[in-house]
This record gives structure tokens, C-alpha cells and sequence, in this order.
């Protein structure tokens, strides 16, 4: 096992990790920018090292920095966290080069599942289901034609090295083709350097479904349940729910065996997530995240599960803790993304926060680095805080989360927790009668009002 683990990350989620290595008896640095001398993972850890300004390309990741940090205090390993470096395949070959584990899938799945084509190739070769859709990277105009008259308006053009909703064009119509091309690649390159798009039936209704798994290097791979993840804005998650409310517990078996299956034969390794699109009692892949999720905790209530202990586990060498048998999904999970933002425009709102209460009670978890007097910087995502609930059905779930909601206090900034309580009220959301377009008309209605 390791002695001694860098975290290369910041915010709540190096908390998270932080936490569970000192449940293990695992030592711990913090790496840390200017702007976040005073956060509290810094504090926290039992050792940090400064490796840059506030600038996230000169300090979260400026690989030589972060590695010269793990040489310079002995670590074994480095986690990645999610963001940041955490699916840079360069950055896990050379961790593994500089002699240290890289707690996180091999370098290859990484860089064969950031291409979303080759990820998609790759799953539909292993029996995994896809969106109908072109086979790989348009050639051009003329392609995306053929492929569009080919599997039905409306289209959906896809950056290849996509992700977060750029690079992303809809077209309803053969007129509007043209146009969804040529902004599809040029916000693809500006983003991603890379102005390859391929090309996917659009569906008018689905809802986000994904599946965490987790394999070991002795051949096991496991599947801990679906979340719903459909409530997003601007494709950007908001509200998550484990399990979903439309998914039988058939069709999450059904599901679960093709994933494992196919991972199995693939060899991967450590903690992965495969998202689909659910539409009519198909399941869809899209896309495959080969890291720690944001959302990872509503997984971790309903199973019993410690996902980063596991991660640890597996980095080490050693086997999963669970077989598949051995995982249930007990009651429901809910987990509210706590952003500090503008409730209405979601318009960022840094700066100090002058009054903090973390709410409690049975079920009730908080995963957060905020403290009263924290200064939110400017230069980083606005998620300040992730509050998470569980009970025994999905119906008591949402009555937890809404009196966590009030006993929530986030003075100084302004927060989505006015947005989230009015979710929770709302008649269909409570019915789980929404798909991924359900929340941009929601907050649509509220901007109205």
C-alpha cells in the first residue's frame, strides 16, 4: 500500500480524497496555487507545496511543477481528483515514468475514450449500444449529408474531442446542415484544437442515464448502479439522482452485464463512468469519462460504497473490494451541486464568504471545502459545495433534501440553493417526469416570471 499520496487537485474534491487517505493511515500532500494558500485541503493535509500562481495552466496544471512536488516530498502516487490533468493521458505516462502510481485508468483507455469516436468504435465492437450515427469522423459537408438523410432529421454534429457542450450543433433540417457543420468545427478547433466532428441522431427526449464501474488488474470489473444526471443546463449537471426514477432494476442488470462485460475484455482498470442517452427503453452510449466523477457520491450512499478507497486499492495492485453479488442499491440518493452563481442567470459570483452552515441529520452528507471567511477566487469552476441525501425512497429523499436546503447557509455570494428548493417543488420533477431539456425550459419559466 502507498505511504504517502499527492493529491493533484483543489476544492472539495481534494477534501474528499484527502479524507478517505487518512482513513487508510495514508499520508498526504496538498498542491496548491497562490490564490488557494488558505483553502482548506491545504490546511488540512499533512503536507503542502505551492506550485504556481492562480492561473490554472501555470499551477493545476503545470505537470513539472506537480511532479517536482511528488519527487521533492516522497510520494508513491498521485490522484488526480476529476478536472484538471485527471483524463491527460501525457500526464498518467509520465507519473507511471517518474516512478509513481497514477491512481487512475491506463494511459491507453484514457486517450482511447477521450476521443469520443474511438470510444465509440470501440464500445460498439464490444456489444455495447450506440446513438445511430456516422461510423467515424466526417470526411465533410457531403458525408454529414449522407449520414443525416440516412438515420432521420433532427442531427446533432459532435466535436470528436468534445466535451461540455462545445463543439455541439443541432439541425432540424437538411437547410440547416450546412451551418451546424461549419460551427461545429470551428468551436471544436478554437476549443480543442482538433475540428473533427462526427455526426448522431438527435433524440428529442432522452434522459442522461450513467453507469459507474470500477476494475482491478486482476480481471474483475464491477458496476455500481445508474445515476440520472438529466437536469443539466448548457449540458453542464446541476441535480443528480442514484437510482434513476425510470430505470427497473431488469434493465439496470440488463445494462450493468454488457458494461462489465465489455470493460472486462477491454482490461480497464480503476473507476470509469458510461454515459448514455435513454429514450424508449434503449440505452445509448455516448460517452465513457475514465476518472472520478463529480457525482460520485449519491453511488456511494445507495451502495455502502468508499469509491476513492477503492480507487486507492486498485492503484495499489490489490483486488476490488466487492464482487457484483455483492452490490445492492439501497434507498435513493440525491446530491444538489451548491455553485456559487447567480440563481437566475448562473452569472459567477466570487468572493468572501462571510457566514457558512453546513446542514445535518440522518442521511444527510456535505462535501464541501468552504469556511466562513473563505475568499472564492475568481479564477476557477464556481462549484463551492455538493450536498447529498439519502433515504428510503426517492419520495422521502426529496422531503431530506429540501429541509437540508433551508438549513444550508452560504452568506456573502450568491448560490443556486434558491434554484435547487424551487426543483424540488416543483409537480413534475417530483413525478422523475423530465428529460435533459426539462431544466434550460424550467429556467426559462423562473427568468420569466
Amino acid at each position: 500500500m502507498f505511504s504517502k499520496i499527492l493529491i493533484a487537485n483543489r476544492g472539495e474534491i481534494a477534501l474528499r480524497i484527502l479524507r478517505a487517505c487518512r482513513e487508510m493511515g495514508i499520508r498526504t500532500v496538498a498542491v496548491h496555487s497562490t490564490a488557494d494558500s488558505d483553502a482548506m485541503h491545504v490546511r488540512l493535509a499533512d503536507e503542502a507545496v505551492c506550485i504556481g500562481p492562480a492561473s490554472s495552466r501555470d499551477s493545476y496544471l503545470n505537470v513539472p511543477a506537480i511532479l517536482s512536488a511528488a519527487t521533492m516530498t516522497g510520494a508513491d502516487a498521485i490522484h488526480p481528483g476529476y478536472g484538471f490533468l485527471s483524463e491527460n493521458a501525457e500526464f498518467a505516462e509520465t507519473v507511471e515514468a517518474h516512478g509513481m502510481a497514477f491512481i487512475g485508468p491506463t494511459a491507453e483507455h484514457i486517450r482511447m475514450m477521450g476521443d469520443k469516436i474511438t470510444a465509440k468504435t470501440t464500445m460498439a465492437d464490444l456489444g455495447v449500444p450506440l446513438v445511430p450515427g456516422s461510423d467515424g469522423a466526417l470526411a465533410d459537408l457531403d458525408a454529414a449529408r449522407d449520414v443525416a438523410d440516412k438515420v432521420g432529421y433532427p442531427v446533432l454534429i459532435k466535436a470528436a474531442a468534445g466535451g461540455g457542450g462545445r463543439g455541439m450543433k443541432v439541425a432540424h433540417t437538411a437547410d440547416e446542415i450546412a451551418e451546424a457543420w461549419s460551427v461545429a468545427r470551428t468551436e471544436a478547433l478554437a476549443a480543442f484544437g482538433n475540428d473533427e466532428v462526427y455526426l448522431e441522431k438527435y433524440l428529442d427526449r432522452p434522459r442522461h442515464i450513467e453507469l459507474q464501474v470500477m476494475g482491478d488488474t486482476h480481471g474483475q470489473v464491477v458496476h455500481f448502479g445508474e445515476r440520472d444526471c438529466s437536469l443539466q443546463r448548457r449540458h453542464q449537471k446541476l441535480l443528480e439522482e442514484a437510482g434513476s426514477p425510470v430505470i427497473t432494476e431488469e434493465q439496470r442488470n440488463q445494462i450493468g452485464q454488457t458494461v462489465t462485460e465489455a470493460l472486462s475484455r477491454m482490461g480497464y482498470r480503476n473507476a470509469g463512468t458510461l454515459e448514455f442517452l435513454y429514450q424508449d427503453g434503449q440505452f445509448c452510449f455516448i460517452e465513457m469519462n475514465t476518472r472520478l466523477q463529480v457525482e460520485h457520491p449519491v453511488t456511494e450512499m445507495v451502495c455502502g460504497v468508499d469509491l476513492v478507497r477503492e480507487q486507492i486499492l486498485v492503484a495499489a495492485g490489490e483486488k476490488l473490494s466487492y464482487r457484483q453479488e455483492d452490490i445492492t442499491m439501497r434507498g435513493h440518493a440525491i446530491e444538489c451541486r451548491i455553485n456559487a452563481e447567480d440563481p437566475l442567470t448562473f452569472v459567477p459570483n466570487p468572493g468572501t464568504v462571510t457566514v457558512f452552515h453546513a446542514p445535518g441529520g440522518l442521511g444527510v452528507r456535505m462535501d464541501s471545502a468552504l469556511f466562513a471567511g473563505y475568499k472564492i477566487p475568481p479564477y476557477y469552476d464556481s462549484m463551492v459545495a455538493k450536498l447529498i441525501v439519502h433515504a428510503p425512497t426517492r419520495a422521502e429523499a426529496i422531503t431530506r433534501m429540501k429541509r437540508a436546503l433551508l438549513e444550508c447557509v452560504v452568506e456573502g455570494v450568491k448560490t443556486v440553493i434558491p434554484l435547487h428548493q424551487k426543483i424540488l417543488d416543483d409537480p413534475e420533477f417530483q413525478a422523475g417526469d423530465y428529460t435533459i431539456h426539462w431544466l434550460e425550459n424550467f429556467v426559462a419559466r423562473q427568468q420569466d416570471a
